[in-house]
């Protein structure tokens, strides 16, 4: 029955397949002048916008309470801080920086390139204004604008479901980071059934959001029609260059932050280390998810890096959900270059909340494919941006999930040789394991 149910296109495949039809559609009813033919704004308001909603509403429902769990039990993980908080704080330490400078990188690339710059403010404001459906609420709720004293204190909600029920997302992560904290402090009968009760609920979430996720492919020949009825052939240049962007911004982290940290922090050869990994770099790019390369980490960490076992695990399993450096400049990536697609000027303050909550939002986002796609919606309407716009780059990112896969990957091998420095394990004595760098 299960393979039965393997058969047929991949899901990327038919994603991809959605995108070309919704795109080639839009495009022939763009290039016949037919964009404002009585039966295609009936077509777009009654069926195709329609459907593009319910994926998003989907979506919206999902996602709070995914990050919630997902944020938790990723903190919760990290066991005992009395004999792990040095190896705690030094992750989530590396995690945060490493983060944000991808962010940054990915926000700077942007911001100089502006990929999205050139589509006619009308037709923009035409798309906008149709999207008064699902997330039309949640838009209006939206920070217009922050001053930096007043964005520290708003960290902290005076209510955290008021905070989750008004789409205030950065202080009810922020209430879930100390949640999860709070697990971690209180151990009892009681709590460890609480953990148990979050990791069920992130179970539950995971399969709703899978579920979802098949969706998508009717879902982006819908919006990608839409879009494409409109915008035309700038559509293909703008998303073009949103793909070349990204992109070049993963390979400078990839290839330049990861092996100055790697030969300043871990003392070992970025040559000698990326040699050791290629097998997880590899299944992580086919895959597209961080969680099904784990395995091949774990070994490779052990085997072939020999990192102290109990750091390896360590690192790597909280790192598969916490680490995500490649998610969060992709959601960086995303949300500036629509916010520029559709002429919404995010003001300096307004970039580094979203800075802020790519950096959590990387750490509580699903390893597996497509698993940012829910907080790059979110993050959209938290700037005032139409969410309708995630419909732009979802037929090409399956191919974007892998290059972010790798990177998340190999940032979870990195993290994990540099929090190995200076730790043992007992289990394994020196003379029976070999140095990370060999002797000159």
């Amino acid at each position: 029955m299960e393979a039965a149910k393997r058969k047929g296109p991949a899901l990327h495949v038919l994603m991809l397949t959605g995108f070309i039809i919704g795109l080639g559609l839009g495009l022939l009813v763009n290039l016949n002048g037919a964009s404002d033919a009585p039966w295609v704004l009936w077509l777009t308001s009654n069926v195709t916008g329609p459907i593009g909603q319910i994926f998003l509403r989907l979506l919206f429902m999902l996602v709070l309470p995914l990050l919630f769990s997902a944020l938790v039990v990723g903190v919760a993980e990290m066991g005992d801080l009395k004999s792990l908080g040095r190896v705690g704080w030094k992750t989530l330490l590396f995690t945060v920086v490493i983060s944000g400078i991808a962010v940054f990188i990915g926000l700077v690339m942007v911001n100089v390139f502006r990929p999205g710059d050139g589509v006619d403010p009308v037709l923009a404001q035409q798309l906008l204004s149709e999207s008064a459906g699902g997330a039309q609420s949640i838009i209006q709720n939206a920070p217009k604008e922050i001053q930096a004293g007043q964005f520290f204190l708003d960290l902290i909600p005076s209510n955290a479901f008021a905070a989750a029920a008004n789409n205030q997302i950065l202080p009810f992560m922020v209430f879930a980071l100390l949640f999860g904290i709070g697990l971690v402090l209180v151990r009892s009968p009681a709590t460890d059934q609480l953990q148990t009760v979050i990791s069920g609920l992130f179970e539950i979430m995971m399969k709703l959001i899978n579920l979802v996720i098949q969706l998508a492919p009717i879902a982006v020949a819908c919006l990608m029609f839409n879009l494409a009825a409109l915008f035309g052939w700038d559509l293909l240049v703008k998303l073009a260059a949103f793909v070349g962007v990204a992109v070049s911004a993963m390979a400078i982290h990839m290839f330049v932050v990861y092996p100055v940290v790697i030969w300043l922090l871990a003392g070992m050869s970025p040559l000698q280390f990326f040699r050791r990994v290629r097998e997880p770099i590899v299944v992580a790019f086919s895959t597209a998810s961080s969680n099904a390369t784990l395995p091949v980490s774990l070994r490779v960490a052990e085997t072939e890096l020999k990192l102290p076992r109990r750091i390896a695990r360590f690192v790597l399993t909280i790192g598969a959900t916490a680490n995500q450096n490649g998610t969060a400049l992709f959601e960086g990536v995303t949300v500036l270059f629509l916010a520029q697609f559709f002429g919404v000027d995010l003001t300096l303050s307004q970039q580094i909340m979203v800075m802020a909550v790519c950096i959590l939002g990387g750490i509580g986002t699903a390893g597996v494919p497509a698993g940012s796609l829910p907080v790059v919606a979110l993050i959209l309407v938290m700037v005032g941006v139409p969410a309708e716009g995630i419909g732009l780059i979802l037929g090409v990112d399956r191919f974007l999930d892998m290059c972010r896969t790798t990177l998340n990957v190999t940032g979870d091998l990195v993290a994990a040789t540099v929090v190995s420095r200076g730790e043992k394990d007992p289990a394994v004595s020196d003379e029976d394991r070999e140095p990370l760098v060999p002797a000159a």
